[in-house]
Order: C-alpha cells, then sequence, then structure tokens
C-alpha cells in the first residue's frame, strides 16, 4: 500500500487514468463476484501435505493470488488515490484503519465460523455467499458509478 502511494505521490496522474481504473476496478470486483457466485458449490481440496507455518502459508497465498494483485491495481489503486488527497497523515490513516479491518473481520468470521458449526448448513452457507457477493458487486457498481460521475460531470 505505502509503495502505490508513493510511487502516486512523485506523479501527477490524469483525471482520464484514475477514471479508466476506478471503472477497470469496478468491472474486476462485478467480474470477481460473478465468478464466486457460479463456484459457490465447488468443493475444495484440502491441501493435507502444507508443512509450514499458518501465518508463513497465509502470506505465500495472498502474495501468489492472482486476484490480491489485481485487486490493488484497480480497487486498491483508487481507493488509495482517494485516500492521497489527504496526504501522508490522511494515507497513514486509511492504511491502519484498512488493515485493522482487515485483522477485525477475519477474527470474528473465524470466530462465527468456529463457534456455529452445527448451524452451518448448506442453505446458509448459500445464504451467506449470495449476500457477500451482492455486497461485493455493490460496491463494484459503485465504483464504476463514480468513476462515470467523474467522466460526466467531474
Amino acid at each position: 500500500m505505502f509503495l502505490i502511494f508513493f510511487i502516486l505521490s512523485r506523479i501527477n496522474i490524469p483525471s482520464l487514468i484514475q477514471i479508466t481504473v476506478g471503472l477497470v476496478g469496478g468491472l474486476v470486483m462485478v467480474f470477481m463476484g460473478i465468478q464466486a457466485f457460479k463456484n459457490r458449490n465447488k468443493k475444495e481440496q484440502p491441501n493435507i501435505n502444507l508443512k509450514r507455518e499458518s501465518i508463513l502459508a497465509g502470506a505465500y497465498t495472498t502474495a501468489a493470488n492472482a486476484g490480491f494483485i489485481l485487486w490493488w491495481l484497480t480497487i486498491g489503486t483508487t481507493l488509495i488515490l482517494n485516500a492521497k488527497l489527504f496526504g501522508l497523515a490522511g494515507f497513514s490513516v486509511f492504511a491502519g484503519v484498512h488493515w485493522l479491518t482487515d485483522f477485525a473481520w477475519y477474527t470474528v468470521v473465524a470466530f462465527l465460523i468456529f463457534k456455529s458449526q452445527r448451524f452451518w448448513t448448506k442453505r446458509t452457507h448459500s445464504m451467506v455467499t449470495f449476500f457477500c457477493v451482492a455486497v461485493f458487486v455493490g460496491f463494484g457498481l459503485y465504483f464504476m458509478a463514480s468513476s462515470l460521475w467523474s467522466l460526466l460531470y467531474g
């Protein structure tokens, strides 16, 4: 995040490129949401031979995930461009809140899934997946609409 911020701070990005990044990012989010919906019933095969520590495995999985890279090149860059309007302090607040929110979200989700295993039916899984997909697609559409608004009225 900081690397993207400092690179973006060194160059003046024309608004047309910012709008394009917002549109592409929104399209990526909508596409990823649709793909998640299509793949909602696929079973994942656990990797039993995984011998790494869980934190290292998580870091590797995140870094090797094409969606992670695509996310930061599009949506993440759009968020950073918005935070950049408030300078380094505003961006630092954004980064801290982002990381804290990620940590809190994953902690709550892990805890709730662990504690609610007996209620986690196929129907519940479908409802949660549908809700998450709808929110993700909604944010994608919001990014696209914001970019179009900037293009037309900005």
